[in-house]
């Protein structure tokens, strides 16, 4: 079989869940079980995979998927709590005395807050969390799971406290080679791991910059009465203000402090300049804008967990400090989770561990009920009822409700997870064929050629879409991008900070991402719709970072060791 053949099988399982998402508007759980049993075929038949290593990647998936479902449930957990324990209103209150305009709100709440979030836990968290918080403050279902996937961009590289870059990068790079080839020029890894994520945080800084933006223009022209970009374009001031409060911070974290807390400084600081200058009316645009009566929003808007003002009343007030203690917890415990050794430690202990599943070296996976998100956020869930004086009535009927949701959401996962894994781990196969997203990123290499540093951000947002993580993509394609780089005589450090942009921008369109994010506010079946509209700021991150690694590269002539010396690593 020809390489251009294997070449379009390895695309046609993205390109049919695509067309049927998008193109046919087919919900995901009907397009994912197709695109599941295609690529289960393609697998089998033309990649020459044992039947074996097909069914030990769909175990492999499934429990992935209960990872993902573990950190859905405790987010939907969590709004229900405070949905039914009164705090919902206060929230909702409290963010009319910042500023009654719905633009300000998405920037403040979903992009400073999301992107704070991004960097202690990841895993997709920042969407779980800010799509049902803004459709407690009153925005439409849809729109809330696109402004919150619009946050799976910039902060996402240095997401759960560096985990792309230091297991994704790190553990996908031939450390031994490029260290022993480094060692010939005087320096050494971590010097050049360090000058990666100096690149990744200054590019995802300058592209940030207009991310604000975009989400609230996307929110006016799709989701207003208007239907117009100029409302959105009228708050570019604030917006820019924010952009600037989140880029600065986390462009430095990330060049002199490394990767564990570019998300989380960048977040933090621009929350605390941010929040105290909208309440004092800076940079505010002159007219307030808001949604149409919800009365007539069209019915695919709305999602089953939609609130009205007396759902949310509660049986007694509360304090909106007390209203927003839950998430200062949640965002707490997950800075300390990831950064204090011993809790870590504890959290960890707790591990269903699956090794070399089915015989097949390699295939492994495991699940930490304590240390994921989920299950810090069930401990916030416990801590929140307690304080906020719940009734086992009303605990019990936030449970009921969240575990109903959850059961759609699991139902589409346990297709799309598995189906990635396959793809993944079809790099060890009976014809000795490089994995599909390898034979993918090949195809794209070898048709470009020394204008592949402006497509270097795209393969690695393929590799996201794929695999819905950023660091997956990293572990995928990260040497694949420096061998690549070696065979140009550019600088690998350049186009693998571009693949690691590129995967983060990815996470936007990322399938399962969607689901999961979608699955918070009950609005299964309809992701098509989302990805519609999360592809236009995908697009503008991939392009403008190609723009950005040629300019890099070809304008200014930036270099690494390695290539400045002419030298080549034992790896590729």
């Amino acid at each position: 079989m020809s390489q251009t053949l294997l070449s379009l099988l390895a695309f046609f399982p993205l390109v049919l869940a695509g067309v049927l998402l998008v193109g046919f508007r087919w919900p995901a759980k009907y397009a994912m079980p197709v695109v599941f049993i295609v690529t289960v075929a393609i697998a089998l038949l033309a990649w020459d995979m044992t039947w074996v290593r097909v069914v030990a990647s769909s175990l492999q998936g499934l429990v992935l998927t209960a990872s993902i479902l573990w950190i859905i449930f405790g987010a939907i957990l969590l709004l229900n709590t405070l949905k039914h324990s009164g705090g919902i209103l206060a929230i909702r209150k409290g963010f009319s005395g910042i500023s009654p305009d719905r633009r300000v709100q998405a920037i403040i709440v979903t992009w400073l807050f999301g992107c704070f979030i991004e960097g202690a836990s990841g895993f997709g968290t920042p969407a779980a969390v800010a799509a049902p918080l803004m459709v407690a403050l009153g925005f439409p279902a849809v729109a809330a799971v696109v402004v919150g996937m619009i946050v799976q961009s910039s902060p996402v590289s240095f997401g759960a406290v560096g985990t792309p870059m230091i297991v994704g990068v790190g553990a996908g790079l031939d450390q031994a080679g490029i260290g022993a080839s480094l060692a010939t020029v005087g320096s050494d890894w971590p010097t050049f791991f360090q000058l990666i994520v100096s690149k990744v945080a200054i590019t995802h800084a300058l592209l940030g910059l207009l991310m604000p933006l975009i989400m609230v223009m996307i929110l006016t022209r799709f989701f207003g009465a208007n239907r117009s970009w100029k409302e959105g374009l009228a708050v570019a001031p604030f917006a820019l203000f924010a952009a600037v409060s989140f880029s600065v911070p986390y462009a430095l974290a990330g060049v002199f402090l490394g990767p564990e807390f570019p998300s989380i400084i960048g977040g933090l600081v621009g929350l605390a300049i941010v929040v105290p200058a909208a309440k004092a009316g800076f940079l505010m645009p002159k007219e307030t804008w808001d949604f149409a009566d919800p009365k007539d929003w069209p019915a695919d808007w709305m999602g089953s967990v939609e609130m009205k003002l007396d759902d949310v009343a509660g049986k007694r007030p509360i304090a909106i400090w007390m209203a927003w203690l839950p998430y200062v917890l949640l965002a707490a415990t997950l800075v300390l989770s990831r950064t204090n050794d011993t809790l870590k430690g504890l959290l960890n202990s707790l591990s269903f561990k699956f090794t070399d599943i089915m015989g097949e070296a390699g295939l492994s996976a495991s699940l930490e009920p304590l240390y994921l998100p989920g299950g810090i956020l069930v401990f916030v869930v416990l801590v929140t009822a307690l304080v906020h004086r719940m009734s086992f009535t009303e605990f019990k009927r936030s449970l009921g409700e969240s575990t109903n949701t959850i059961i759609g959401a699991g139902f589409v996962l346990i297709f799309t997870i598995p189906m990635v894994r396959i793809l993944i781990n079809s790099g060890v196969n009976l014809s000795d064929l490089p994995s599909m997203p390898v034979a993918m990123a090949n195809a794209v290499a070898n048709a470009v050629g020394d204008v592949y540093p402006l497509f270097a951000p795209t393969v690695g947002a393929l590799g996201a879409f794929i695999a819905g993580s950023n660091t997956a993509s990293n572990l995928m394609l990260s040497q694949f991008q420096f061998n690549t780089a070696e065979l140009l005589g550019i600088s690998g450090a350049m186009i693998v900070a571009g693949q690691s942009v590129g995967a983060a921008a990815g996470n936007m369109i990322a399938i399962h991402n969607v689901v999961a994010a979608s699955a918070t506010v009950g609005l299964l079946g309809r992701e098509g719709v989302t990805l519609r509209k999360t592809l236009l700021p995908t697009i503008y991150y991939v392009t403008f970072a190609g723009l950005l690694m040629m300019l890099a590269i070809y304008v200014l002539g930036i270099s690494d060791p390695l290539n400045a010396a002419g030298i080549t690593t034992t790896g590729s």
